[in-house]
Protein backbone atom coordinates (compact mmCIF):
# COMPACT_ATOMS: atom_id res chain seq x y z
CA UNK A 1 0.00 0.00 0.00
CA UNK A 2 1.10 3.52 -0.42
CA UNK A 3 2.74 4.79 2.11
CA UNK A 4 0.58 7.50 4.15
CA UNK A 5 0.95 9.58 7.41
CA UNK A 6 -0.35 12.95 8.83
CA UNK A 7 2.13 14.84 10.47
CA UNK A 8 1.22 16.12 13.84
CA UNK A 9 1.87 19.41 14.79
CA UNK A 10 3.52 20.18 11.11
CA UNK A 11 4.08 24.33 11.21
CA UNK A 12 4.51 24.40 15.27
CA UNK A 13 6.70 21.99 15.04
CA UNK A 14 9.42 23.16 11.68
CA UNK A 15 8.74 26.83 12.60
CA UNK A 16 9.97 25.95 16.23
CA UNK A 17 12.78 24.35 14.94
CA UNK A 18 14.23 25.88 11.77
CA UNK A 19 16.25 28.69 13.03
CA UNK A 20 18.55 28.77 9.30
CA UNK A 21 17.98 28.60 6.10
CA UNK A 22 21.42 27.40 5.83
CA UNK A 23 21.71 25.12 8.46
CA UNK A 24 21.70 21.55 9.33
CA UNK A 25 18.85 19.53 10.34
CA UNK A 26 18.17 16.06 11.86
CA UNK A 27 14.96 14.68 11.73
CA UNK A 28 15.46 10.84 13.68
CA UNK A 29 12.02 9.60 12.87
CA UNK A 30 11.69 10.26 8.94
CA UNK A 31 9.14 8.25 8.85
CA UNK A 32 6.94 9.56 5.73
CA UNK A 33 8.93 12.77 5.47
CA UNK A 34 6.45 14.77 6.30
CA UNK A 35 8.06 17.05 8.58
CA UNK A 36 11.37 16.22 6.97
CA UNK A 37 9.85 17.67 3.35
CA UNK A 38 8.13 20.97 5.25
CA UNK A 39 11.96 21.39 7.01
CA UNK A 40 13.67 21.14 3.60
CA UNK A 41 11.02 24.04 2.31
CA UNK A 42 12.61 26.56 4.62
CA UNK A 43 16.23 25.74 3.73
CA UNK A 44 18.49 27.29 1.61
CA UNK A 45 19.92 25.61 -1.57
CA UNK A 46 23.30 25.50 1.14
CA UNK A 47 20.82 23.81 4.03
CA UNK A 48 21.19 19.99 4.82
CA UNK A 49 18.46 17.55 6.23
CA UNK A 50 20.04 14.21 7.72
CA UNK A 51 16.85 11.87 7.65
CA UNK A 52 17.10 8.75 10.21
CA UNK A 53 14.82 5.96 9.98
CA UNK A 54 15.08 2.44 10.80
CA UNK A 55 12.09 1.07 8.41
CA UNK A 56 13.03 0.37 4.68
CA UNK A 57 9.19 1.18 3.68
CA UNK A 58 9.60 4.81 5.19
CA UNK A 59 12.90 5.56 3.83
CA UNK A 60 11.63 4.69 0.31
CA UNK A 61 9.04 6.77 0.91
CA UNK A 62 11.04 9.60 2.16
CA UNK A 63 13.35 9.29 -0.87
CA UNK A 64 10.82 9.88 -3.27
CA UNK A 65 9.24 12.76 -0.81
CA UNK A 66 12.24 14.57 -1.08
CA UNK A 67 13.89 14.00 -4.47
CA UNK A 68 12.91 17.33 -5.37
CA UNK A 69 14.48 19.26 -2.00
CA UNK A 70 16.74 22.12 -3.46
CA UNK A 71 19.07 21.77 0.22
CA UNK A 72 20.94 18.78 0.59
CA UNK A 73 19.30 15.45 1.87
CA UNK A 74 21.08 12.33 3.24
CA UNK A 75 19.13 9.37 4.14
CA UNK A 76 20.19 7.22 7.22
CA UNK A 77 18.92 3.94 7.42
CA UNK A 78 19.58 3.24 11.48
CA UNK A 79 17.69 3.81 14.47
CA UNK A 80 18.34 6.69 16.43
CA UNK A 81 20.05 5.08 19.41
CA UNK A 82 23.27 5.20 17.35
CA UNK A 83 22.70 8.75 16.52
CA UNK A 84 26.33 9.41 17.86
CA UNK A 85 27.41 7.49 15.50
CA UNK A 86 25.62 8.47 12.39
CA UNK A 87 26.59 12.10 13.00
CA UNK A 88 29.99 11.38 13.35
CA UNK A 89 29.74 9.16 9.97
CA UNK A 90 27.81 11.72 8.18
CA UNK A 91 30.43 14.87 9.23
CA UNK A 92 27.96 16.44 11.43
CA UNK A 93 29.87 17.33 14.73
CA UNK A 94 27.78 20.55 15.32
CA UNK A 95 24.04 21.07 13.69
CA UNK A 96 21.24 23.33 14.13
CA UNK A 97 18.34 21.06 14.85
CA UNK A 98 17.12 17.78 15.87
CA UNK A 99 13.85 16.44 15.77
CA UNK A 100 11.97 13.51 17.69
CA UNK A 101 8.49 12.26 16.45
CA UNK A 102 7.83 9.67 18.72
CA UNK A 103 4.18 8.62 17.46
CA UNK A 104 3.73 5.43 14.86
CA UNK A 105 3.38 6.34 11.75
CA UNK A 106 0.10 5.94 10.26
CA UNK A 107 1.24 3.94 7.93
CA UNK A 108 2.14 1.18 10.36
CA UNK A 109 -0.90 1.24 11.97
CA UNK A 110 -2.98 1.33 9.01
CA UNK A 111 -0.96 -2.06 7.37
CA UNK A 112 -2.46 -4.81 8.68
CA UNK A 113 0.18 -7.07 7.72
CA UNK A 114 2.90 -4.99 10.17
CA UNK A 115 0.46 -6.37 13.41
CA UNK A 116 0.34 -3.12 14.88
CA UNK A 117 -3.43 -2.58 15.14
CA UNK A 118 -5.77 -4.44 17.27
CA UNK A 119 -8.31 -3.78 14.87
CA UNK A 120 -7.08 -5.90 12.28
CA UNK A 121 -6.35 -9.44 12.20
CA UNK A 122 -2.61 -10.53 11.44
CA UNK A 123 0.39 -12.78 12.11
CA UNK A 124 1.63 -10.57 15.80
CA UNK A 125 4.78 -8.46 14.47
CA UNK A 126 5.08 -4.43 15.49
CA UNK A 127 8.71 -4.32 14.73
CA UNK A 128 9.19 -1.13 13.04
CA UNK A 129 12.39 -2.55 11.80
CA UNK A 130 11.15 -5.47 10.00
CA UNK A 131 15.09 -7.41 10.31
CA UNK A 132 14.93 -7.03 13.96
CA UNK A 133 14.83 -10.26 15.87
CA UNK A 134 12.12 -9.81 18.59
CA UNK A 135 8.64 -9.53 17.74
CA UNK A 136 5.16 -9.37 19.51
CA UNK A 137 4.99 -13.07 18.72
CA UNK A 138 8.14 -13.57 20.93
CA UNK A 139 6.68 -11.33 23.81
CA UNK A 140 3.37 -12.83 24.32
CA UNK A 141 4.49 -16.24 23.72
CA UNK A 142 8.03 -16.49 25.36
CA UNK A 143 8.04 -14.11 28.27
CA UNK A 144 6.53 -15.14 31.74
CA UNK A 145 3.22 -14.39 33.26
CA UNK A 146 5.33 -11.80 35.74
CA UNK A 147 7.35 -10.12 32.93
CA UNK A 148 3.88 -9.64 31.15
CA UNK A 149 2.68 -7.91 33.62
CA UNK A 150 5.22 -5.56 34.07
CA UNK A 151 5.52 -4.59 30.85
CA UNK A 152 1.03 -4.21 30.60
CA UNK A 153 1.16 -2.44 33.91
CA UNK A 154 4.73 0.07 33.06
CA UNK A 155 4.78 0.42 29.73
CA UNK A 156 0.73 0.44 29.05
CA UNK A 157 -0.97 1.59 32.67
CA UNK A 158 -2.99 -1.02 32.62
CA UNK A 159 -4.48 -1.67 35.54
CA UNK A 160 -5.93 -5.72 34.59
CA UNK A 161 -2.24 -6.35 34.02
CA UNK A 162 -1.81 -9.50 36.33
CA UNK A 163 -5.07 -11.05 35.13
CA UNK A 164 -4.86 -10.42 31.34
CA UNK A 165 -1.12 -11.82 32.00
CA UNK A 166 -2.43 -14.80 33.17
CA UNK A 167 -5.01 -14.91 30.65
CA UNK A 168 -2.36 -15.32 28.06
CA UNK A 169 -0.18 -17.69 29.82
CA UNK A 170 -3.11 -20.06 30.15
CA UNK A 171 -4.20 -19.43 26.37
CA UNK A 172 -1.34 -20.18 25.49
CA UNK A 173 -0.51 -23.34 26.59
CA UNK A 174 -2.95 -24.81 24.48
CA UNK A 175 -1.27 -23.41 21.37
CA UNK A 176 0.66 -19.99 20.74
CA UNK A 177 -0.80 -16.81 20.56
CA UNK A 178 -0.38 -15.98 16.68
CA UNK A 179 -2.28 -13.55 15.41
CA UNK A 180 -3.34 -10.04 16.60
CA UNK A 181 -7.03 -11.07 16.30
CA UNK A 182 -6.57 -13.84 18.60
CA UNK A 183 -4.60 -11.74 21.38
CA UNK A 184 -7.74 -8.82 21.40
CA UNK A 185 -9.69 -12.53 21.80
CA UNK A 186 -8.11 -13.74 25.13
CA UNK A 187 -7.39 -9.21 26.58
CA UNK A 188 -11.65 -9.51 26.15
CA UNK A 189 -12.15 -12.45 28.39
CA UNK A 190 -9.55 -11.22 30.55
CA UNK A 191 -11.35 -7.67 31.00
CA UNK A 192 -14.54 -8.12 32.93
CA UNK A 193 -17.79 -7.11 30.57
CA UNK A 194 -18.74 -4.11 33.33
CA UNK A 195 -15.61 -2.63 32.55
CA UNK A 196 -15.05 -2.80 28.82
CA UNK A 197 -18.85 -1.58 28.61
CA UNK A 198 -17.77 1.22 31.36
CA UNK A 199 -14.39 2.58 29.97
CA UNK A 200 -13.88 4.28 26.44
CA UNK A 201 -11.71 2.99 23.95
CA UNK A 202 -10.60 -0.37 22.62
CA UNK A 203 -9.68 -2.83 25.79
CA UNK A 204 -6.64 -3.85 23.64
CA UNK A 205 -5.33 -0.42 23.18
CA UNK A 206 -3.42 -0.32 26.36
CA UNK A 207 -1.46 -3.80 26.15
CA UNK A 208 -0.98 -3.23 22.32
CA UNK A 209 1.06 -0.03 23.51
CA UNK A 210 2.39 -1.84 25.86
CA UNK A 211 4.20 -4.81 23.61
CA UNK A 212 5.22 -2.47 20.91
CA UNK A 213 7.12 -0.18 23.44
CA UNK A 214 8.75 -3.44 24.34
CA UNK A 215 8.90 -4.94 21.07
CA UNK A 216 11.05 -1.79 19.86
CA UNK A 217 12.41 -0.27 23.30
CA UNK A 218 10.99 2.96 22.70
CA UNK A 219 11.82 4.08 25.84
CA UNK A 220 14.89 2.71 26.29
CA UNK A 221 16.37 4.76 24.16
CA UNK A 222 15.32 7.89 24.53
CA UNK A 223 17.14 9.67 27.84
CA UNK A 224 20.20 8.63 26.23
CA UNK A 225 19.57 10.36 22.35
CA UNK A 226 18.04 13.26 23.56
CA UNK A 227 21.42 13.99 25.43
CA UNK A 228 23.34 13.19 22.81
CA UNK A 229 20.98 15.78 20.05
CA UNK A 230 21.56 18.33 22.74
CA UNK A 231 25.31 17.57 23.08
CA UNK A 232 25.70 18.04 19.08
CA UNK A 233 23.59 21.28 18.82
CA UNK A 234 25.73 24.65 17.94
CA UNK A 235 24.60 27.24 20.56
CA UNK A 236 21.39 28.73 19.41
CA UNK A 237 20.12 25.37 17.53
CA UNK A 238 17.22 23.51 18.86
CA UNK A 239 15.76 20.46 19.39
CA UNK A 240 12.22 19.28 19.68
CA UNK A 241 10.38 16.45 20.70
CA UNK A 242 7.09 15.15 20.02
CA UNK A 243 5.48 12.85 21.99
CA UNK A 244 2.37 10.81 22.14
CA UNK A 245 1.95 9.19 25.33
CA UNK A 246 2.37 10.11 29.27
CA UNK A 247 5.47 7.57 29.75
CA UNK A 248 7.18 9.16 26.58
CA UNK A 249 6.47 12.78 27.88
CA UNK A 250 8.02 12.08 31.43
CA UNK A 251 10.94 11.44 29.94
CA UNK A 252 10.88 14.16 27.57
CA UNK A 253 10.02 16.63 30.45
CA UNK A 254 12.33 15.23 32.93
CA UNK A 255 15.45 15.04 30.69
CA UNK A 256 15.36 18.62 29.06
CA UNK A 257 14.12 19.96 32.63
CA UNK A 258 17.63 18.51 34.11
CA UNK A 259 19.45 20.01 31.14
CA UNK A 260 17.83 23.60 31.52
CA UNK A 261 19.14 23.33 35.52
CA UNK A 262 21.71 25.83 36.80
CA UNK A 263 22.88 25.24 40.23
CA UNK A 264 22.35 22.18 42.33
CA UNK A 265 23.65 23.02 45.66
CA UNK A 266 21.11 22.68 48.81
CA UNK A 267 20.14 26.15 49.36
CA UNK A 268 21.89 27.19 52.36
CA UNK A 269 25.35 27.05 51.10
CA UNK A 270 27.02 30.71 50.43
CA UNK A 271 28.40 29.96 47.58
CA UNK A 272 28.56 27.59 44.57
CA UNK A 273 30.39 24.13 44.43
CA UNK A 274 28.42 21.83 42.26
CA UNK A 275 29.74 23.75 38.94
CA UNK A 276 26.76 22.22 37.54
CA UNK A 277 25.57 24.85 34.53
CA UNK A 278 22.13 24.98 31.96
CA UNK A 279 22.32 23.04 28.85
CA UNK A 280 19.54 24.50 27.23
CA UNK A 281 16.86 26.87 27.71
CA UNK A 282 13.60 25.70 27.99
CA UNK A 283 11.17 27.32 25.09
CA UNK A 284 7.93 27.32 27.03
CA UNK A 285 5.50 24.60 28.38
CA UNK A 286 4.29 21.68 26.27
CA UNK A 287 1.95 22.79 23.68
CA UNK A 288 -0.57 21.01 22.24
CA UNK A 289 -2.33 20.44 18.77
CA UNK A 290 -5.19 22.80 18.09
CA UNK A 291 -8.81 22.18 17.83
CA UNK A 292 -8.96 22.61 14.08
CA UNK A 293 -6.30 19.61 14.08
CA UNK A 294 -8.07 17.47 16.28
CA UNK A 295 -10.80 17.63 14.64
CA UNK A 296 -9.32 16.76 11.09
CA UNK A 297 -7.20 14.18 12.83
CA UNK A 298 -7.98 12.25 15.97
CA UNK A 299 -4.61 10.79 16.29
CA UNK A 300 -2.94 14.41 17.68
CA UNK A 301 -5.48 14.18 20.62
CA UNK A 302 -2.93 13.08 22.92
CA UNK A 303 0.66 14.69 21.37
CA UNK A 304 2.81 17.25 23.00
CA UNK A 305 5.66 19.00 21.71
CA UNK A 306 8.73 20.62 23.60
CA UNK A 307 10.92 23.06 22.19
CA UNK A 308 14.96 23.62 23.88
CA UNK A 309 17.45 26.33 22.70
CA UNK A 310 21.17 25.15 23.74
CA UNK A 311 23.26 27.85 25.37
CA UNK A 312 26.41 29.52 24.69
CA UNK A 313 29.61 27.75 26.36
CA UNK A 314 29.11 28.59 29.82
CA UNK A 315 32.03 30.85 31.40
CA UNK A 316 32.85 30.27 35.21
CA UNK A 317 32.27 33.21 37.53
CA UNK A 318 34.61 33.84 40.44
CA UNK A 319 31.79 33.87 43.04
CA UNK A 320 28.00 32.77 43.83
CA UNK A 321 25.84 30.98 42.36
CA UNK A 322 24.10 31.25 39.28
Amino acid sequence: MEFHHVSVMLEETVQGLVTSPDGTYVDCTLGGAGHSHRITELLHEDGRLIGIDQDEEAIAAARERLKDARCRVDIVHDNFRHLETILAEEDAEKVDGVLFDLGVSSHQIDTAERGFSYMHDAKLDMRMDPEADLSAFDVVNTYSEQDLCRIFRDYGEERWAKRIAAFIVAERAKKPIATTGELVDVICKAVPKAVRRAENGHPAKRVFQAIRIEVNDELGILEQAFRTAVQHLKPGGRIAILTFHSLEDRIAKRTLREMARGCICPPELPVCVCHHHPEIRLLGKARKASKAELAANSRAKSAKLRLAEKLPPYEEKERGKD
